[in-house]
């Protein structure tokens, strides 16, 4: 018997644990393939803005304006996405999101005129809005389900499709048109949704439902009530500690060669080179983002974080040589990698999609906030002086993340406290029997189920 036994579990492919574990490293896969799939055509984009400028004649002021499209259009998507992944998944929203990322990239080099330019790109920043926001909710639920921190996995996979998709654009932007180019990219992009999509559509979202915070109660009673403020006050402090961060990645991509080079008499090599080198400390620092996570934790991670950003952002603004600040820079990168990623898993966690949604509108907020407030503060004072802001708010971040450990403490026990109520009740109140349901949807663990 025990023979047969081991033959029956070869046949079936291993062991439960090892059945169920497959489903979660391919949806893992897939979503990391989207994360990078979002970076590399945005980065695709980015490094074709001069040339698209110049083919539709507008003018510095003309071009701002049309690029407010790329905001106003991601900022309201975010919004609606968390009402549209509560209602179709997020899996599903992720896939269509991602083909339409790909197939709106392509509009921009068709436009002639500065008013066509900021139409499309209403359409581009919707998908880049809703796309964000769709699979940071699902790899939220696929980290609750994992049970490891791996969200800044995503985010490095983000980073690496950036500088992929700017470093191939700049290799291709003296030899092809931007149309032929920016095409590429939609085609490109639609056969990595292809490869990856019908992964994330074959399998629901894997959460637990164990792991997702107790829904209050129906009845609407002074605790419930309290509880679920409670966690959209505490949602939002995890947004603003992503615009904190967003704002100084904001910066440092608009204003930091220009700091070398202007008050650093910088090589324009060399100046070039201090954001390359940001960005590339920021994707080192959220690939081994994991082993940190499990080692320090999340709120440590967020301190550490924090302070070391304010550390080398103060010697990257403020240093009087081009290798310190160069230095500076590379060390603002490493502190903040994870801060991002760490402060929408909280928000996810606690809040689902719409949790998601406000932390991800606040970040980018904080992204389009950062480049014009350090050019009005360096009007009216100087750019290092502006660039110490960066640090100022990396510090506060630091701050908010340690004092809202209390209040995600409080919660949790405020939801252990419910749910050993409710199961006292009904171990003492026998009930009628009612079919199970799962998270999604089917039959499955008795009385449990995800809040929509």
């Amino acid at each position: 018997m025990p023979l047969l036994n081991k033959v029956r579990t070869a046949v079936s492919g291993g062991t439960r644990g090892d059945t169920a574990t497959l489903p979660l490293t391919r949806l893992r896969t897939a979503l990391t393939l989207f994360f990078a799939l979002d970076g590399f055509l945005f980065a695709g984009w980015v490094v074709r803005i001069p040339a698209i400028k110049q083919q539709t004649g507008a003018s510095a002021g003309d071009l701002g304006l049309a690029l407010l499209g790329v905001s106003a259009g991601a900022v309201v998507t975010m919004t609606l996405t968390g009402r549209l992944c509560r209602r179709y998944g997020s899996h599903l929203v992720t896939v269509v999101t991602g083909a339409l990322l790909s197939l709106s990239i392509a509009l921009p080099p068709l436009t002639r005129s500065p008013l066509a330019l900021g139409l499309v790109l209403l359409v581009f920043g919707a998908a880049y809005g809703g796309i964000n926001v769709a699979m940071n909710s699902a790899a939220v639920d696929l980290v609750a389900a994992l049970r490891r921190p791996v969200m800044p996995s995503f985010h490095a996979a983000f980073s690496l499709g950036g500088m992929l998709g700017a470093g191939l654009g700049g290799l291709v932007a003296g030899s092809l048109s931007p149309t032929a180019h920016l095409l590429g990219l939609t085609v490109a992009g639609l056969l990595l949704t292809a490869a990856a999509g019908p992964v994330l559509l074959r399998h629901p979202s894997p959460a637990p439902p164990e792991t997702l915070p107790a829904r209050p109660r129906a009845a609407g009673g002074p605790a419930g009530a309290v509880g679920a403020a409670g966690a959209r006050r505490t949602v939002v402090v995890f947004g603003v500690i992503a615009l904190c961060t967003a704002y100084g990645e904001g910066a440092l991509a608009d204003w930091g060669a220009l700091h070398l080079a202007q008050d650093l008499s910088a090589h324009p090599g060399t100046a070039a080179a201090g954001y390359s080198l940001f960005a590339l400390t920021m994707t080192a620092g959220r690939l081994s983002g994991t082993a940190l996570l499990e080692r320090l934790g999340q709120t440590r991670t967020l301190v550490a974080g924090g302070l070391t950003a304010a550390a080398g952002m103060l010697l990257g603004a403020l240093a009087p040589t081009v290798w310190a600040a160069l230095l500076g820079f590379a060390v603002t990168g490493l502190g903040l990698a994870n801060i991002f990623p760490v402060a929408v898993a909280r928000a996810g966690a606690l809040a689902g999609p719409s949790g998601v949604a406000t932390a991800s509108t606040l970040g980018y907020g904080g992204m389009l906030l950062g480049p014009p407030t350090i050019g009005f503060l360096a009007d009216w004072f100087s750019l290092p002086v502006a660039l110490t802001t960066v640090a100022a708010l990396a510090a506060g971040a630091a701050v908010m993340g340690w004092a809202a450990r209390d209040r995600h403490r409080h919660h949790d026990g405020e939801q252990d406290h419910d749910r050993g109520r409710s199961r006292r009740a009904s171990e003492a109140e026998p009930v009628a029997p009612v079919e199970p349901v799962t998270a999604a949807g089917r039959p499955g663990r008795t009385g449990t189920h995800r809040s929509s």
